[in-house]
């Protein structure tokens, strides 16, 4: 098996293992770690569909951890794929309508970033002991309403580990902030900030690329690392899923094996979609990556037009986890689009940072033509919602319901009927009052959890565990800052 090692996408870093790129999450120019090379799987899609979604973890992390044992890797993947999720199954994919859904959400924090966030923690611990780092390993993540849950439950009271969580205060679905403000450990730290989510990942940037408050972190035994989406010990993780779908789906009987599928994403921050796309480079059979955005449609305009522009007005809307207008893992895709020309990536790439834009060549969007664009209104998103429930009793969450409604724009604009995927993020418990709005379209309680309730009488779904833990718990965070008072409250949570 080859020897795989990560780069910067700006060219700074080089050689790094994969063990290193873990532990530092952002290299030190500001770029993000990619492979030398996407590795192919060493098994047939077949063999593949008769694994668990353990062993499926393995035989595709295994490709990229190149420096950890197999002991090692295992033992990561079996404490974080174990009965925390409430299916054994950990991602079963559900037919429903003309589309299949693999459904992410069966975790702790009942969102797809616990597909991810459950092995990071175990995946950076022992990355640490490899390494030798001495000093205490500080996880800084901006979030727009699961990352940043997820990221607490996974590293909480992890030894040698501290958590500091920045949110928009009123960007976030209230289920989602009580998960955050609720979360137990004495390592973990949530601080609102009078922003956006943009603000929020900005402000955490700045904060790893200041080398001299890094050297002050240092000088008091501090580390910083990232369990946001930058962090390629997300990203590898979030590959499985796609690989186990595909397998999932010839289990089934649903297609012949090489036949190949498309796969509908609802997007914000690029790597849920470009996970997908380092499984198609892998060998899996996908054709499309449909690109699903709401009414921050700065990817769909990208794809449209090979121009990137943030330069917009930031919208709230009911799927706020995808309320984003820079998507950092795009710089990847970029990347690879440039030959992996890593000067004219940082190019581009100081031009989103100078002038909230960039443009790709022509060749570069070629190298792109894997991906559609696609959006939806809330008005869309609501209707797609309404009508899987009243065809097929399938209950959506809000961001499903944007994938559903783009996937079902695209199915019928280009008269493709080719057998689709689409990733199923959250629970609809998690946005229970948008959803029960889309289907009941009635005036609802004002209280959160009677709205919840009502959801269940409706739909029949079991109230997941994670809802009902925040019904009566303790609020443990009210910290609230600006966003240029960020790095100063890192400073006091740390005591430094």
């Amino acid at each position: 098996m080859m020897n795989i090692l990560y780069q910067s996408t700006r060219g700074g870093e080089q050689d790094v293992t994969a063990s290193q790129a873990i532990l530092k999450g952002l290299a030190c120019d500001g770029g993000l770690f990619m492979p030398t090379e996407i590795p192919k799987l060493e098994r047939s899609m077949r063999e593949l569909a008769g694994k668990s979604y353990q062993d499926t973890a393995y035989e595709v992390m295994k490709l990229f951890l190149t420096d950890f044992t197999e002991e090692e890797l295992k033992r990561c993947i079996n404490c974080a794929y174990d009965d925390k999720f409430d299916t054994e199954v950990i991602a079963p994919l559900v037919k429903a309508g003309n589309a299949y859904y693999l459904e992410l959400f069966h975790g702790s924090t009942i969102a797809f970033k616990d597909m991810a966030l459950s092995i990071l923690p175990h995946l950076m611990t022992t990355a640490a002991k490899k390494n030798h780092v001495e000093q205490e390993i500080v996880i800084l993540t901006a979030t727009s309403g699961d990352t940043g849950k997820a990221a607490m439950a996974g590293f909480a009271d992890v030894p040698g580990t501290r958590i500091i969580v920045f949110y928009p205060k009123d960007g976030v679905s209230r289920v989602q902030e009580l998960q955050m403000v609720t979360q137990k450990g004495d390592n973990t730290a949530v601080v609102a900030i009078h922003g956006n989510f943009d603000d929020a990942q900005t402000g955490v940037k700045h904060i790893f690329s200041d080398k001299e408050f890094g050297r002050e972190l240092a000088d008091k035994g501090f580390v910083l690392s990232s369990a946001n989406s930058i962090n390629i010990g997300r990203l590898i993780p979030q590959i499985v899923y796609y690989v186990y779908a595909y397998g999932q789906l010839l289990n089934h009987g649903e297609i012949d094996e090489g036949e190949k599928i498309h796969v509908t994403v609802p997007t914000g921050n690029f790597g849920n979609i470009l996970a997908a796309y380092f499984a198609k480079q892998m060998g899996v059979p996908i054709d499309k990556l449909i690109c699903a955005s709401n009414d921050n449609k700065v990817l769909y305009d990208f794809f449209q037009t090979g121009i990137y522009d943030k330069n917009r007005e930031f919208l709230l809307t009911i799927s706020p986890s995808m309320d984003i207008l820079i998507s950092s893992n795009l710089e990847r895709l970029v990347y690879l689009s440039t030959g992996c020309n890593a000067s004219q990536t940082a190019d581009l790439m100081a031009s989103l940072a100078e002038n909230g834009s960039y443009t790709v060549n022509e060749t570069m969007r070629q190298r792109m033509a894997d991906f559609i664009g696609g959006f939806a209104t809330r008005q869309e998103d609501e209707d797609a919602i309404r009508k899987v429930y009243k065809d097929t009793g399938y209950v959506l969450d809000t961001h499903t319901g944007v994938a559903c409604a783009v996937y079902g724009k695209y199915r019928a604009d280009a008269s493709d009927a080719t057998k689709t995927v689409i990733a199923s993020t959250a629970s609809p418990y998690k946005f229970s009052r948008s959803v029960m709005e889309a289907i009941a379209g009635e005036e609802l309680p004002e209280d959160e959890f009677s709205v919840i309730d009502c959801l269940h009488k409706v739909s029949g779904l079991e109230i997941p565990q994670a809802v009902e833990e925040i019904r009566s718990a303790q609020i443990r965070h009210t910290r609230e800052c600006e966003t240029e008072e960020m790095k100063k409250t890192v400073a006091e949570i740390l005591g430094i």
